[in-house]
């Protein structure tokens, strides 16, 4: 039986539409940096269909959701 995919940072980079090499990635990281009470989901710097793909995949717990948090955590480096 298979199970679900794993899928990595730059794979969700590239589902988002941004550039997902690993420097691009790490640019972005560095670039958009979010407050300790900001979630990322509700953060300006994703457009609509960004949003709604990050807010469906984290509210169905989907392969999607460990780089997500992985994201999230990154984003939020004095949570």
């Amino acid at each position: 039986m298979l199970g679900e995919p794993e899928y990595s940072m730059n794979e969700l980079f590239a589902q988002l539409g941004l550039d997902s090499s690993d420097e691009a990635i790490d640019g972005f990281v560095e670039k958009n940096q979010l407050a300790k009470n900001e979630k990322l989901i509700e953060s300006d710097i994703w457009n609509d269909n960004q949003r709604m793909f990050l807010q469906e995949e984290w509210t169905k717990d989907a392969a999607w959701v460990e780089i997500i948090d992985d994201l999230n955590v990154r984003m939020h480096p004095d949570a």
